[in-house]
């Protein structure tokens, strides 16, 4: 595996964390970073390891020094659990979740505002 190859494969997870997830950053490592802890522990590994492995082959000397097998499966483990993800389905999941709690908060209030009233006699 070459050093180009290396970087594709961490160009191609850094756009799949910026069209999936909506981040941004100049490079994988500062997408990862941004991602925090909204992604799965072996997927942040994995993305750490894509990120300094592909730093490294960008040095000859030390692309000898990269375990291509445990870049390979540091990049199925990003690409299976990236691809996965449904942009629109989190949206509306989100959406639907701050509807709800709005919601929620107004019943409630208009829970004390009814006993507040039967209280003080006006019904």
């Amino acid at each position: 595996m070459s050093a180009v190859t290396i970087q594709q494969m961490a160009d191609r997870v850094a756009q799949l964390l910026e069209e999936r997830l909506g981040l941004g950053g100049r490079d994988l490592s500062a997408k990862l970073k941004r991602a925090g802890r909204s992604l799965p522990k072996k997927v942040r590994e994995g993305g750490k390891l894509l990120a300094t492995s592909a730093q490294k082959a960008q040095n000859p000397k030390l692309l000898g020094q990269i375990d291509m097998g445990a870049v390979t499966e540091a990049y199925d483990v990003c690409l299976k659990h990236l691809v996965a993800i449904d942009p629109v389905g989190r949206r509306r999941d989100h959406f639907a979740g701050m509807v709800g709690s709005v919601g929620l908060g107004v019943l409630v209030l208009l829970i004390i505002v009814m006993v507040l009233l039967a209280w003080r006699g006006y019904f």
